[in-house]
């Protein structure tokens, strides 16, 4: 039995989840780190440093690393894997655990290069990198090494995997980096435009959860939100809509839409008749938004369903790759 612990990261823009070999789900974190801007230490990571975000004073600076599926700030990134390592493997051990962290099928050599140096610096002993969509597919108990195609739609908070697997490996794909995150900053910038009025990101966050659908309701549902008018600059609050929240982020659904049919136009034949078979399996965490699947059935003509705890797919792909990686082999890049 080996002594080093094998753990697999799904390091998101929204939110972190770790995963040990053996165990299970240990963490499910936002990704967002406070640090002081005096010695730039590391104060709060996690749910604790979300509480912090847009209510900091000037000595503390509250910000997500994580951009759009990659990493915007490589030295709060490393601090924040050190954080959530350390979590897992306990503060004395002797053997440095195998790291596998997950990335967009589409990022950069650079990229790619980021996140592995990242995770070595935090106190692995091994990093692997695996791409999304592929994790996302394991995880979602999509039998990736037949013979046939498979569609997956990887809708996080920064960006969405939109891939074709067949045989192991993925056959097309395209990353849009449109996702939650742009959902929210759609339902903020149609408020400052059609109310007058300016709120947070947990607040738009808030409303795409409780009233908002990619599809218009049956029964209209309505929400009374809080923020800061425009032009006074008082707090004041305003009730809205579903179908306003429907409203202000179609723009933003048709392009992560768009994204899923320009790689169903480069699918060869043979795996489109697949797809059209199996349907398209939707997983992350923004698949959750109501209706989605069925927007996404209406667009594309080919039936879509939300994956079993979808926000669970990519690491617990992630995490069983890790525990066969002598089989993938050939789809995970390693340092160490």
């Amino acid at each position: 039995m080996s002594l080093r612990k094998n753990i697999a990261i799904d390091l998101g823009t929204a939110n972190t989840l770790v995963w040990l070999a053996g165990e299970g789900l240990i963490v499910n974190e936002p990704t967002v780190v406070a640090i002081s801007a005096d010695d730039n230490k590391v104060v709060a990571v996690g749910e604790e440093a979300k509480k912090m975000l847009g209510r900091t004073p000037e000595a503390l600076v509250a910000s997500r690393p994580m951009r759009d599926g990659v990493i915007a700030d490589y030295q709060i990134t490393e601090a924040m894997l050190k954080y959530f390592i350390g979590k897992v493997v306990g503060r004395f051990q002797f053997f440095k655990p195998n790291v596998m962290v997950c990335v967009p099928a589409g990022c950069t050599q650079v990229e790619r290069r980021a996140a592995l140096d990242a995770t070595l610096s935090a106190g692995a002993s091994h990093a692997y990198l695996i791409d999304e969509p592929l994790a996302a597919a394991i995880g979602a108990g999509i039998p990736v090494s037949a013979p046939s195609g498979h569609m997956i739609v990887d809708v996080g908070g920064g960006s969405t995997e939109a891939a074709v697997i067949s045989l192991g490996g993925v056959v097309a794909h395209k990353s849009v980096r449109v996702a939650g995150n742009k959902i929210d900053e759609a339902i903020q910038n149609y408020l400052k435009k059609k109310h007058n009025l300016i709120v947070g990101d947990q607040t738009s966050e808030d409303i795409k959860l409780k009233i908002g659908s990619a599809t218009p309701l049956v029964k209209e549902e309505k929400l009374e939100i809080s923020g800061r008018d425009l032009v006074f600059g008082l707090p004041r609050s305003v009730i809205i809509t579903s179908s306003e929240v429907g409203e202000a982020i179609n723009p933003v659904l048709m392009q992560i839409v768009g994204g899923v049919k320009a790689v169903l136009e480069d699918t060869p034949p043979e795996l489109a008749a697949d797809i059209i078979d199996k349907g398209i399996v939707m997983s992350g965490g923004t698949s959750l938004l109501r209706n989605f699947d069925k927007l996404m059935t209406q667009e594309t003509g080919v039936p879509a369903h939300v994956a079993d705890e979808s926000l669970l797919c990519v690491v617990r792909g992630t995490g069983l790759v890790l525990e066969n990686i002598e089989l993938w082999k050939r789809s995970v890049s390693t340092r160490g």
